[in-house]
């Protein structure tokens, strides 16, 4: 066969093959999970979904953007399973009719990092509240999500148990960035502010500059995740079978040990808890 023909053999065979995996690709079943930020940006979900598609041929595609927004769009109907960290939020969203059944999954916690120099001197402080309300009473910059998600809750929750509206001083010494947990952290730092964090996205966070971790270990700092099939019966898209699959997984002992044995640099980011 002349070289010309057989290159063009081989660009045919090639073209067919690319077809056929696109083909099969389109056709794979999938069902699409509403998850948080820090899910994602910790790398997670990236290393332990394909495991739940390999034994199971359901591909799993992740909408992650803040709690109450995940929440919203599973309350619309786009998505088939809910995986967030604002239980308060959850219970409601289940009582309301669109969720079936909440289940606890994993947790892990947040921490308040900021610069090594601690213009508050919020270091030796008796607890996470404790050093908001110094934060607050030094006017020293905080960056916060300000986007609703289960972090931005769980900050607000603190805020009020400090007795500090920090939300009139927005745009002053408390600064709203409306985004998720990696780019606050990047704006946080770029101005020299303190940060709440989930514990997970700081570790897998790359651009910790002159940041530590200035207050953690404080029972008020525990972060639980939930997941919820959305309720069949509220949007008829569901897909139910196949999200009620995925939950199982993730609460069986397979699901749970990947979660467990997920790691970044040593470290276990989120701890099962699956009951």
């Amino acid at each position: 066969m002349p070289l010309a023909s057989r290159a063009r053999t081989l660009l045919l065979i090639a073209a067919l093959f690319a077809a056929s995996a696109i083909a099969t690709a389109a056709n794979q079943p999938f069902i699409v999970v509403q998850s948080t930020t820090s899910t994602q940006n910790s790398g997670l979900l990236d290393a332990i979904l394909p495991l739940f598609t390999k034994s199971h041929g359901i591909d799993v595609r992740v909408v992650a953007v803040g709690t109450g927004q995940a929440i919203r769009n599973a309350t619309n109907g786009d998505g088939d399973v809910l995986l967030v960290h604002a239980k308060l939020a959850e219970e409601k969203f289940i009582a309301d009719g669109f969720g079936v059944q909440r289940f606890d999954l994993m947790y892990n916690d947040f921490v308040l990092i900021g610069p090594n120099s601690d213009p508050a001197d919020i270091k030796g402080s008796n607890g996470i509240v404790a050093a908001l309300r110094t934060i607050a009473q030094t006017r020293s910059l905080f960056a916060s999500r300000g986007d609703d998600s289960g972090t931005h809750k769980a900050e607000l929750r603190l805020w009020k148990e400090a007795l500090v509206d920090a939300t009139a001083a927005s745009g002053k010494w408390y600064r709203e960035t409306g985004s998720g947990m990696g780019a606050t952290l990047n704006v946080g730092i770029g101005m020299g502010a303190y940060v709440l964090t989930d514990r997970a996205t700081w570790i897998a966070f790359g651009n910790k500059a002159n940041y530590k971790i200035l207050i953690e270990d404080d029972p008020q700092l525990f972060n639980q995740y939930g997941i919820i099939l959305v309720n069949p019966q509220k949007h008829a898209n569901v897909k139910a079978s196949e999200g009620q699959l995925l939950i199982n997984w993730l609460l069986s002992d397979n699901g749970q040990k990947a979660i467990g044995e997920y790691t970044v640099d040593g470290q276990q980011l989120f701890f099962p808890n699956a009951e």
